[in-house]
């Protein structure tokens, strides 16, 4: 705020930003670092109880990496690398705003396809990331294919397959990219490490798994609470 501020006193500026600017900012940050990361992890937590295997294999790298005396903080997110693809993957498979829209500046041609000046376009990101020509079994739960060999990290500097960077576009991309992408990704990040670390998730029923069928709306959100009940795995403050 006080940044903002700043800027809006600034008469010498290149581009001066009005008190509506600062509040839209303000609102964006608001609802795309709070509602979308909310159901994100929902959604994360629900694909873990889905799938054993991947919830144990994360358990125990948090377990590895933290051990059991304490609680998982923000600042062990970089040294553990499948919970970070845990995340992503979710987030390919199940984005916070399933069609982003911007508008052309200029008049172009997209394979074919004349797009005039200031027409609004939406972008369906949903389809992108389960394009079958894009991703190998896209609809399919597979957290592995984020993590990356030695020689692809030598080769890239953002750690990810350019492929990767090209249609992962979970939280936006380019220029107007989400602005608060970093603190939503850190906060799922932790918000699930601790989930998985203190707690253990039953279903109702015999091998009983949540149906993961996507609602109606802008965002992608489950339609049906997340109903399941939680036993104690580990008690950080015993």
């Amino acid at each position: 705020m006080d940044i903002l501020l700043e800027v809006y006193h600034d008469d010498k500026v290149d581009f001066q930003i009005t008190k509506h600017n600062i509040k839209a900012f303000l609102l964006d940050l608001l609802v795309s670092g709070i509602s979308g990361a909310d159901e994100a992890v929902k959604w994360a937590i629900a694909e873990l109880i889905n799938h054993p295997d991947v919830f144990s294999k994360v358990r125990e790298e948090i377990e590895f990496v933290v051990g059991r005396s304490r609680l998982v903080e923000e600042s062990d997110i970089p040294n553990l690398p499948y919970l970070q693809a845990v995340v992503k993957e979710s987030l390919r498979m199940h984005p916070p705003a399933p069609v982003i829209v911007r508008e052309c500046y200029e008049n172009c041609n997209i394979r074919g396809f004349d797009i005039p000046e200031k027409m609004t376009t939406a972008i369906n990101v949903c389809a992108i990331m389960r394009d079958p020509d894009l991703w190998e079994t896209p609809n399919e739960f597979q957290p592995e294919r984020f993590l990356v060999c030695p020689k692809e990290q030598d080769n890239n500097q953002d750690g990810e397959t350019k492929k990767q960077l090209l249609n992962f576009l979970s939280l936006e991309g380019g220029r107007r990219s989400c602005p608060v992408s970093l603190l939503s990704f850190a906060l799922m990040n932790t918000a699930i490490a601790v989930r998985v670390q203190c707690f253990d998730f039953e279903v109702d029923g015999h091998d009983a798994k949540l149906k993961l069928e996507s609602g109606t709306g802008m965002s992608l959100s489950l339609p049906q609470q997340l109903l399941c009940r939680p036993g104690v795995h580990f008690n950080p403050f015993a």
